[in-house]
This record gives structure tokens, C-alpha cells and sequence, in this order.
């Protein structure tokens, strides 16, 4: 039951945009900047940053609408986006996405939490400054959406297949062009 009174039937952030349309519009506009624009970082290793900080977060729905659709880019199963998540750093990952993933936890914990040794690193395996840029805002952006949609007591179906099965429908919509009151 959420917190407020949220349109009925809404999972997730879907049901505070709804509720709140002139906030709506620029979250989406920047999750459309970070996760879809040109960039040398894939759609789907961005889609995977977003999961991986959301699963960090323990934010069910974030963690598996985005894993969703990180799995539709990636072209990979349920069970790869979850080995990801559970220990990233054993994973067929390349070693700049991997250290890409470790700025990204350390800004979940705290934006302090990253270290000129993570970034060296990261350099020094091919990570732009541009990647590095959007690693740290996409990790910060997903602590505030995850903490948006748990703060209000948001509800998520818990059948992680309809997550899955809404992924290419969600890379093709974009989060600017889909309609907010449609499950």
C-alpha cells in the first residue's frame, strides 16, 4: 500500500509520475539523456549500471524494469543479469565495464566513496571522461529513483518474466514517449 494516494494499478515510479506529471517530465528527460543517447557506453551497459545500483539499493522494481531492459539490449538471460549483480567482478564483463560498476557502487554508498585509484583505473582501461561522467550520474540518479519509488511505498509485480517481457517494449519507447497510465 503506498504511502500516498497514487492511481490505482500504476507499478512502481509509473504510479508518482502519474500522480505528479510536472516533476515526471524532467526525471524522464534526464533517464532518456543518460540511458539512451549517443555515448560511447552502450544502451544495454547503461541499462546495466542502472540495474546493478538498483539491486545495490535492493529496489525491486527499479532493479528489474531496467534489468528488463538491459537484458533486451544485452541479448542475454535473467540469470546472466542476476550473476551480474550478485558478483559482477567474476562475470564475462569487460574490465573497463567492471571497473565502471565499481564507481558505480561507491557512489551508492557515497559520493565521497570514489577514489582516484577507481578512476586511474578506469582510464586506464579505455573509460572516457564522458563514461566516467555518466557512470557517476547514472548511479546517483538511480540512488534518488529507486529512493522515489520505495520512499512512497510503491507497489511492483513480483513475477520477474513481466519485467522481461515488457524490456523491448520499454527500449522502444524510451522514457520520454510512453504513456505514464497505461500498465
Amino acid at each position: 500500500m503506498a504511502h500516498i494516494k497514487l492511481p490505482e494499478g500504476l507499478p512502481g515510479i509509473r504510479g508518482p509520475m502519474a500522480f505528479r506529471p510536472e516533476t515526471a517530465k524532467p526525471l524522464n528527460e534526464l533517464a532518456e539523456v543518460l540511458l539512451r543517447s549517443e555515448n560511447s557506453l552502450s544502451r544495454g551497459e547503461r541499462e546495466l549500471i542502472a540495474t546493478f545500483v538498483s539491486s545495490l539499493n535492493n529496489c525491486f522494481f527499479c532493479q528489474n524494469a531496467h534489468g528488463g531492459i538491459a537484458q533486451h539490449y544485452l541479448q542475454c538471460d535473467l540469470q546472466y543479469i542476476d550473476s551480474i549483480k550478485n558478483d559482477y567482478r567474476s562475470s564475462d564483463l569487460s574490465d573497463k565495464l567492471k571497473t565502471l560498476l565499481s564507481i558505480a557502487a561507491s557512489v551508492q554508498n557515497g559520493g565521497k566513496q570514489v577514489t582516484t585509484e577507481q578512476i586511474e583505473k578506469a582510464k586506464s582501461l579505455g573509460a572516457t571522461d564522458i563514461e566516467i561522467h555518466d557512470t557517476v550520474l547514472i548511479a546517483a540518479a538511480f540512488c534518488m529513483f529507486n529512493r522515489y519509488v520505495d520512499g512512497l511505498g510503491t507497489w511492483a509485480p513480483q513475477d520477474r518474466n513481466i519485467y522481461v517481457e515488457r524490456g523491448p517494449r520499454r527500449a522502444a519507447e524510451g522514457y520520454i514517449n510512453f504513456d505514464l497510465y497505461k500498465q
